[in-house]
């Protein structure tokens, strides 16, 4: 069995972690943190600062692929995240009544939860896996190489010491100190593929007071206008966030970390506005995210693997901004695949980076192109939607093949072209416009002119 180091104890570390002691790997896993996710959500959410990790307070939705790989690698922590209040949402139950059941429908489900839950249900969990020790308040400060071709890393450096370990894992997030350090040691060194968003996130949380009704009806999730987009995030323990999306040269964005100016906006989208009329608490204040990319790091190239002995995982790897949500799928479907094949990728990585090339970088290509479709149009305050996506979007929240179809791209289940490409969506995608004579696309929010007049006031 492999010895692992995993450098990082964010979700994805914990999760490698735990899955690579689980099949008898003996793991040692470093996090220079000294706190950890542990009973009282609230205050591990809202109070802990954390400024290497940002999108810790961030809204989420664990998607498909996250209660996939949970329930087939650690039912346990499955289990656990239900019991800390996360709920399990279905695609399908938009509808009034479910439509009959196809193969895969009991795969469209999303985790509605903080993404405290999962690492605390991950951290509890390690807490009793014998064959992972977890060192807080370790920091990583090196690794050890030995020469070749490629060079193979044989350990990392910590505690001014050197641990040995036969494979180690850089589960460090997007501001990883890898890179670096192989280059210190005169290694290869992987090659970083940037992608500005040019987005700027707001979001604050709140809770529907104790006699009020805990959620507004059937309204959909998000709302949009020419140069900003708002979404609602239910969430564990009826919880829930209120997001606006804008771009980062949007002259309103600084003004919008005001309670009240946020509010005010939000108030101007049907979707937020529903469920602020439920005169919720706030649990947090204005809490602002920006400056993101989309990176893609390639740790194999023509030559072959840039080194041995190491791989990359969770943001070290793929970061994606979050706009469609893929962050800790992703992570988790790269760690149940390492997981499973520690021993051969020790040995040799290609296999892994081929694997993710294939398995992860057509949806980090997705997300590249949609975040640069969002940002020039809010940039712009384009006038008029996209035609055929609002047309989507309506047929899909009224017909239930096409939410069937959409539910399979949101879920990282089917690329768009194969889900939206069957004979049978692509007739009831025509068929709806056509019984539908009066749709016009537009935005249900606000003008600019409604917008900068809430803002003002």
């Amino acid at each position: 069995m492999a010895r692992v180091a995993v450098i990082g104890g964010g979700i994805s570390g914990l999760a490698v972690a735990l899955m690579l002691g689980r099949r008898g790997h003996p793991v040692t896993l470093y996090e220079q943190d000294r706190r950890q996710a542990a009973e009282d959500l609230d205050r591990d959410c809202f109070h802990w600062p954390r400024p290497r990790t940002p999108q810790a307070v961030q809204p989420h939705a664990l998607l498909a692929p996250v209660r996939t790989v949970l329930r087939a690698e650690t039912p346990d922590v499955h289990a656990d995240v239900l019991a800390r209040g996360a709920r399990e949402y279905h695609e399908l139950d938009w509808f009034d009544a479910r439509p009959p059941y196809r193969t895969g429908d009991e795969d469209l489900v999303t985790l509605r939860s903080r993404r405290i839950v999962l690492e605390a249900a991950l951290a509890a969990a390690l807490r009793r896996e014998r064959s992972v020790e977890v060192r807080r308040a370790c920091r990583v400060r090196g690794l050890a190489v030995e020469e070749g071709r490629p060079a193979r890393v044989t350990g990392v450096r910590a505690d001014g010491r050197t641990h040995p370990a036969d494979l180690v894992v850089d589960a460090s997030g997007r501001r990883s100190e890898v890179p670096a350090w192989l280059a210190a040691a005169g290694c290869r060194t992987p090659v970083a593929e940037r992608h500005r968003t040019g987005l700027a996130y707001l979001c604050r949380w709140y809770r529907p007071g104790p006699d009020g009704p805990r959620e507004p009806g059937r309204v959909r999730p998000g709302s949009a206008a020419p140069f900003a987009l708002a979404g609602i995030f239910p969430s564990d323990n009826h919880t829930f966030a209120v997001n606006l999306v804008v771009s980062t040269g949007d002259p309103t964005r600084g003004a919008l970390t005001d309670p009240a100016v946020f509010e005010a906006a939000a108030r101007r989208f049907p979707a937020t506005a529903a469920w602020l009329g439920l005169d919720p608490e706030p649990r947090s204040g204005v809490l602002a995210m920006a400056g993101l990319d989309n990176c893609w790091t390639a740790w194999a190239d023509a030559e072959g693997p840039v080194v041995r002995g190491l791989v990359g995982a969770g943001d070290s790897l793929v970061h994606t901004n979050p706009t469609l949500g893929q962050g800790v799928a992703l992570g988790l479907r790269a760690a149940q695949h390492l997981a499973a094949r520690a021993d051969g990728i020790a040995a040799d990585p290609l296999g892994y980076h081929a694997w993710t090339e294939k398995a992860l970088r057509p949806w980090f290509d997705a997300q590249v192109a949609a975040d640069r479709a969002d940002g020039q149009r809010l940039a712009a305050s384009r006038a008029a939607p996209d035609p055929r996506a609002a047309a989507l979007a309506a047929c899909a929240h009224d017909d239930p093949v096409v939410m069937r179809a959409r539910a399979q791209v949101r879920h990282l289940l089917r690329p768009a072209h194969e889900a939206y490409g069957t004979d049978e969506v692509d007739r009831h995608l025509t068929a709806w416009p056509a019984a539908h004579p009066g749709f016009a696309p537009r935005y249900d929010g606000p003008t600019r002119a409604q917008w900068d007049a809430a803002v003002r006031a």
